[in-house]
């Protein structure tokens, strides 16, 4: 039975462990920040804002750049929450793939021998 590719990319994406443990650690540090912005005794709670971005760098610098391009310099916030959910979906299907991928590389070397 062959399944279809919105299918494998949802697999990908949160059906194995390793997505789904980066992605828990993403939604952790959100709402971390997300609490350290609304309940923080520092004058500049910002700050806090500054981890959901490193969490996701590498796909978040692209996908930020793209909504830059896009809607201009001045992001409004639901366009910085939604792009660093992206960038965290789009490392998990990343993760995912690097995942399957040595899986099947293992699976061969066994059999092989």
């Amino acid at each position: 039975m062959t399944t279809g590719p919105a299918r494998t990319v949802v697999r990908l994406m949160v059906g194995n462990r390793v997505s789904a443990a980066y992605l828990a650690l993403v939604v952790l540090v959100m709402a971390k920040a997300t609490f350290d912005s609304v309940w923080a005794e520092d004058p500049d709670p910002d700050y806090a804002w500054l981890w959901p971005p490193l969490v996701t760098f590498p796909a978040f610098l692209l996908v930020s750049t793209l909504g830059r391009t896009a809607w201009g310099t001045d992001l409004p916030k639901w366009l910085f929450i939604t792009t660093i959910a992206v960038s965290a979906l789009l490392q998990a299907l990343a993760l995912g793939a690097v995942r399957q991928a040595i899986q099947a590389r293992h699976r061969r070397a066994t059999q092989a021998n």
